[in-house]
């Protein structure tokens, strides 16, 4: 038997390569009702090794993926989802002739779970042997192939020989047994969600690929078409007579059984661990998370009942949730569940869910200069006061200052913007094709109580911005207001992050109490636990200036007691001046927790109103902003290294 000191001695730097499957899933929004009356759908990445790799990424594991993407949209997006969750995506191959593959799902009750696959000559379903390097191979530890691929002969033969090359290496193979009877062409092509009918071909081309394999994994059904029979026990044996493999059998609710040696003569005799029987919302994709979570414990050597119990956990969490890759854990997030006791419909603790974002969210930014330019507002005061310019003249100046961090960034992603959907619509647009942090304006400009843009259900306002939008939201609030007023904006803040989450957009809430009553050093850290007390965890916080270190540290202090997770602070710069917003750089710098700046109006405000007046060309006003916002980076950059020296 291998030790884990032995194995560890031998690791390599990918813990797991996946092999097989991968393409876009179109998740039916609308619950409980036939596919025929959905009306909206969330994409996300899909195909059972896919979702597995992603799973395994999450819970730390160095995971690959091997597979063929088309030359679409959706083959970049699943190559920069994978990226964003960790996945080594040199194994993609993009195929120039085919597409992307999709799958369009629904779920219509706990047992039942509409599924139409849109597969026929697909990108991944064109997979060859000349897709298969050795030298990625030779970077892993493990391999995993699923038994649906093995329905193509080209992917048949990439598998057995990305296995070979694996098992020559001393490395081990995985094999989900992942029946999908549409596939092999078994069932109508409407009927995807069919999960078993038996062939004797599908057996024997799956019994193939058993005498390479070092684990086995599939449910009772998987477990009857790989042995040939629908006699559970039996079938086990009929694997066992192919393979010396370990064998996993998941049985749903009641967790699952593994059976390293000789099978005995009940299921309960095999080594088991606890099951987690929560009410199930949605099925697909709980396979997968049960592997993930299986190989994060058999690929650290963790004794086998560990490996059940993290596999079956892993499960269950997915099975409380939309989507399959999405609503896998992360390894905190397993963490917690496997320590806690937990409402049976597990989706309803707020805890878990707030972990499950906050430890699942793509990037990281620890350093974030932003130029704030959502101003809707003072652009209006700005041309009625010059007495020149209008909407399409500020509509082209954001698309100067969109310039101008571009100038300076250089594709650098600690950079970003601040942009309204009013006169930085095509600036927004513009930034699409842009690495850099994008935030958006939420609120009515000056309202107070809280009023939003874009109509009176906010998340469908927010339904139409794209995903990377981050929402930003400017709330007057000072903690003595009256009981009324603070009870209509805590409403209001309520419904915005409601809807933050319903559509998967972060939320920025930007903060200022000095406009309403004196500030003192716990003042806003006293808005701050409020917010938290609600139930509302921000992703950002953007608080104005102060040079009051103790106000800085009571701001840190509360956000860290509630949200020790969260994204961080970002200074505002309440039109001061660069040498009044200087010196908040400096007494903000020390404190870890702020992230960096979002400043508008001393970068932009006399570079525009010079521009609108004529008396600054496009270019002079480029080069203007760019050495504005250059002069604050560069000071908080370095107010940052000189708190970090000392």
């Amino acid at each position: 038997m291998i030790t884990s000191t032995s194995r560890n001695e031998k690791r390599r730097p990918l813990d797991l390569l996946t092999l097989g499957r991968a393409g876009i899933d179109l998740y039916g929004e609308q619950i409980g009702g036939r596919l025929e009356d959905m009306a909206t759908f969330a994409k996300y990445v899909g195909g059972s090794p896919t979702n597995t790799a992603v799973g395994a990424a999450r819970l730390g594991l160095n995971a690959g993926l091997i597979t063929r993407v088309g030359d679409d949209h959706f083959g970049r997006f699943l190559r920069e989802e994978l990226g964003r969750e960790g996945v080594d995506t040199s194994g993609l191959t993009t195929d120039p002739d085919r597409l992307t593959a999709l799958a369009v799902l629904g779920i219509r009750d706990p047992d039942t779970f509409p599924l139409i696959f849109f597969r026929e000559n697909c990108a991944d379903m064109a997979l060859s042997v000349d897709d298969i390097d050795p030298a990625l191979i030779g970077r892993a530890g493990a391999l995993l192939v699923n038994g649906t691929h093995l329905s193509q002969p080209g992917v048949f033969d990439a598998s057995l020989k990305a296995a070979k090359l694996m098992k020559a290496q001393g490395g081990r193979v995985v094999f989900d047994i992942d029946y999908r009877p549409v596939l092999w062409g078994l069932t109508s092509k409407a009927n995807g969600e069919d999960r078993f009918v038996a062939s004797a071909r599908v057996t024997e081309r799956l019994q193939q690929v058993l005498p390479l394999c070092d684990l086995i994994v599939g449910t009772e059904e998987e477990i009857h078409i790989l042995g040939g029979t629908d006699d559970t026990l039996a079938a086990l044996r009929a694997i066992r007579d192919h393979s010396p493999a370990l064998l996993v059998c998941k049985r749903g609710p009641d967790g699952c059984v593994a059976f390293p040696d000789a099978i005995p003569d009940s299921l309960d005799d095999g080594v088991a661990s606890r099951g987690f029987p929560i009410e199930v919302f949605n099925v697909l994709g709980a396979g997968d998370a049960f592997m993930a979570g299986f190989l994060r414990g058999w690929l650290r050597d963790l004794p086998l009942e560990s490996c059940c119990e993290m596999a079956n956990a892993c499960g269950a969490l997915v099975v409380s949730r939309h989507g399959c890759a999405p609503a896998m854990a992360s390894w905190d997030e397993l963490q917690t569940f496997l320590a806690g006791q937990w409402p049976h419909r597990l989706r309803e603790s707020a805890m878990l869910e707030q972990i499950h974002w906050s430890t699942n969210r793509h990037g990281d930014h620890a350093d974030l200069t932003v130029l704030a330019i959502d101003h809707r507002s003072q652009f209006d005061d700005l041309i009625k006061d010059l007495g020149v310019g209008d909407e399409q003249a500020v509509a082209h100046f954001k698309g100067l200052a969109l310039k101008a961090v571009d100038r300076l960034a250089q594709g650098d992603g600690r950079y970003g913007m601040l942009l309204d959907g009013r006169f930085g619509a095509r600036a927004l647009e513009a930034a699409a094709d842009l690495p850099y942090w994008i935030g958006r304006p939420i609120e009515y400009p000056g309202s107070r109580p809280l009023a939003f843009e874009g109509g009176p259900d906010v998340a469908a306002t927010l339904r139409e911005w794209p995903i990377n939008h981050v929402v930003k939201c400017l709330v007057f609030y000072h903690p003595d207001d009256d009981a009324e007023l603070r009870a209509r904006q805590d409403r209001q803040i309520l419904r915005l992050y409601d809807a933050c989450r319903s559509t998967r957009h972060e939320l920025l809430l930007e903060v200022i109490a000095s406009k309403h009553g004196p500030v003192s050093g716990d003042t806003v850290a006293r808005v701050i636990n409020h917010v938290y007390d609600l139930g509302v965890y921000p992703d950002w916080w953007k608080l104005e200036p102060t040079s009051d270190a103790a106000a800085w540290a009571a701001s840190e202090a509360a956000i860290l007691e509630h949200d020790p997770r969260c994204r961080g602070i970002v200074l505002l710069g309440l039109s001061q001046t660069q040498d009044q917003v200087l010196a908040g750089i400096s007494a903000a710098a020390p404190f870890p927790l702020v992230k960096g700046f979002a400043v508008g109006r001393t970068i932009f405000h006399d570079v525009a109103a010079r521009w609108l007046k004529g008396k600054l060309d496009d270019e002079g006003a480029i080069a203007q902003l760019t050495e504005n916002l250059r002069v604050l980076a560069e000071a908080w950059r370095q107010a940052r290294r000189a708190r970090a020296a000392a």
